[in-house]
């Protein structure tokens, strides 16, 4: 369980200041503006290795143990947020219904949970006012420089909070829904991936799909609240 020491437990998880950050939505020309409290951030996206641990699955073919984990749909997200939660002694964030179409976020959990799609944001951008946080070869895995496959976690060059692989390798679940009205159940996921293209590699590149979605440059980080009395 190296992963989880390395990377997982309170102590390395990023403390992400509190701020404010705006967000928008170019299908609607719309933007809004969010303040954030202070959360914990995973530094890399979940690997393989945590993953597989944690759901108990072995004998998974062709991976390696530090890249991301990838074929995760958001409720299989959901769901690792729970174990994972349960095997470190902490308070579950999400309640799902028997059929998984219904998931409640308990935000005064302290256990694992997804980012929001403003958390993801706001710290992908780390303070920067750019589409990207630095020069896309330096800093992410994309179409042009992946050889057409995932990569292990943080061999690109963090952003200035200490975030590796928050643009480009795979992309990275949120908690949001896109547009409950036009879309229904579909959630957001972010940050480009080792097959996109280099427009689509950036801090405000917002896609959706179904929460049952699976396909192999999707994956997700974990966030956790950060409680008033270990602030």
């Amino acid at each position: 369980m190296s992963q989880l020491e390395d990377y997982y437990t309170k102590d390395k998880l990023v403390k992400i200041p509190a701020g404010e950050i705006e967000m928008r939505d170019d299908r609607i020309k719309t933007t809004w503006k969010v303040t954030l409290d202070s959360f914990l951030l995973s530094p890399v996206p979940v690997t393989n290795e945590l993953y597989y641990s944690i759901i108990q699955k072995t004998n998974i073919p062709n991976y390696e143990s530090q890249a991301p984990v990838v074929d995760v749909s958001w409720n299989d997200a959901i769901l690792f947020c729970n174990l994972l939660s349960q095997y470190s002694g902490l308070k579950e964030c999400y309640s799902v219904s028997t059929d998984s179409e219904s998931v409640v976020c308990n935000w005064e959990a302290n256990g694992y949970r997804l980012p929001t799609e403003a958390e993801w944001q706001y710290a992908c951008k780390a303070g920067t006012n750019g589409y990207r946080y630095g020069e896309l070869n330096e800093i992410a895995w994309y179409q042009a420089n992946s050889d057409s496959r995932v990569h292990e976690v943080g061999q690109k060059l963090p952003n200035e909070w200490g975030l590796y692989d928050m643009l480009g390798n795979v992309w990275e679940w949120c908690w949001d829904k896109y547009d409950a009205e036009v879309y229904g159940s579909y959630r957001i996921f972010r940050g480009g991936s080792w097959a996109e293209e280099a427009r689509g590699c950036g801090a405000t590149c917002r896609r959706r799909s179904h929460p049952t979605f699976r396909i192999e440059d999707l994956g997700f980080r974990i966030a956790r609240t950060l409680k008033e009395e270990s602030k």
